[in-house]
């Protein structure tokens, strides 16, 4: 299984954008081979030190059975349209493509 990570620095103020626009993405993705989970998060304030919050940053959190699903995933045309609505949104990223240890 290939575990994904991926965080999105969201332009200031247009973090219910995104996710609105994210969520309404949701669905294809679940349909697409191999996707076992697809899920928005954002920070919540928990108290522990070694917490580093970011109340303009979204991590994506996503499950895929082979690393060649979401490889395709990457260029299913939902993704290519979704990706272009976020453009202007998103002024940041990171991300981990992960495997049981």
């Amino acid at each position: 299984m290939i575990s994904v990570i991926a965080s999105m620095q969201i332009r200031e103020g247009r973090l219910p954008e995104f996710i609105e626009i994210f969520k309404a993405n949701i669905p294809n993705v679940l349909r697409e081979s191999g996707c076992i989970e697809y899920r928005p998060t954002i920070d919540i304030a928990s108290g522990l030190a070694a917490q580093e919050l970011n109340r303009n940053v979204v991590t994506i959190i996503e499950k895929w059975g082979r690393l060649d699903d979401l490889q395709a995933h990457l260029s299913a045309p939902h993704m290519l349209a979704y990706s272009a609505r976020v453009r202007e949104l998103v002024v940041g990223r990171s991300l981990k493509i992960l495997t049981d240890a």
